[in-house]
């Protein structure tokens, strides 16, 4: 099967809704699609978190990070984990585990360094839209942060399939990959029960233009991705943002750049740090 069939066939397997997912993104989506619910009791989300003892780790480990911990104080049981960082982060943690998990279980070095670079891309690109939209943008700021770290959902499922279909990455001199790439995303975020919103913005990243004044959350992704010290391994040649530096500078400096990305690496190590435990 050379690589124009194989996206044809996973893309068709997609749009069947037959996606092949780790049992343990499973696990993690079921938690993640319970918490969608606001009026979710706090008894059921931790009897939820303490059923996946990774989560319960993790929700704990990032609680106590630099990027929640702001008064010092050391928190050692989920129910006050959960009230710190509230349901709209756990929901994102969910998520976070969800997108992280689908390159546990690749096999090919090359590919698992692709996995890994993908991931770090994505938690800095979370973290500065989580900033970018208190800053800039203002829009959500939990909702920009979860936009980021299911921004590239349908690379990671990708890559979790490409032991399975050798060449399915490689490059693409005719440019016929992005039409398959944009079923099997969509596919994905549906699977995944990605709010429409979200989805939206996530599928306007390829061909999106930033707003003057960038105040949306497609906008918002633009100029995380614009200013991530990580690139995307798998990102096809574009330019980043179209009037890039001229648009950009209007809105955010060189002094509020640097601050931003500093930032944004010290948020992105803490959950970096929450994520191995």
């Amino acid at each position: 099967m050379n690589k124009l069939e194989a996206f044809g066939h996973i893309a068709a397997l997609a749009i069947r809704g037959d996606l092949v997912f780790p049992t343990s993104v499973n696990a993690a989506l079921r938690v993640q699609l319970a918490l969608d619910d606001p009026d979710c009791p706090m008894d059921e989300a931790i009897r939820l978190v303490l059923a996946e003892p990774l989560l319960a780790a993790r929700t704990v480990a990032l609680s106590n990070s630099a990027m929640f911990n702001r008064g010092g104080g050391t928190i050692t049981n989920v129910r006050a984990a959960i009230t710190r960082i509230g349901y709209h982060n756990l929901y994102a943690l969910a998520a976070a585990m969800v997108v992280r998990q689908f390159g546990s279980k690749i096999g090919d070095p090359a590919l698992r360094a692709k996995a890994e670079q993908l991931w770090q891309h994505t938690i800095h690109v979370a973290c500065l839209a989580r900033l970018i939209a208190r800053e800039v943008t203002e829009v959500n700021q939990d909702t920009a942060l979860f936009a980021g770290i299911v921004h590239e959902v349908g690379g990671f499922y990708l890559l979790s399939r490409a032991d399975e279909f050798p060449g399915l990455l490689d490059p693409d001199p005719d440019n016929w990959q992005p039409a398959s790439e944009e079923i099997i995303l969509r596919e994905v975020m549906h699977k995944l029960g990605i709010p429409e919103p979200v989805a939206s913005a996530i599928e306007g990243l390829r061909d999106g233009f930033l707003g003057v004044p960038p105040e949306t959350l497609l906008d918002t992704l633009l100029l995380a991705n614009h200013f991530s010290p990580v690139p995307s391994p798998l990102a096809t040649p574009r330019e980043a943002i179209p009037q890039a530096d001229s648009v950009v500078d209007l809105f955010i400096d060189e002094d509020m750049a640097k601050r931003l990305v500093e930032q944004a690496k010290a948020d992105a190590a803490a959950m970096n740090s929450a994520m191995l435990v």
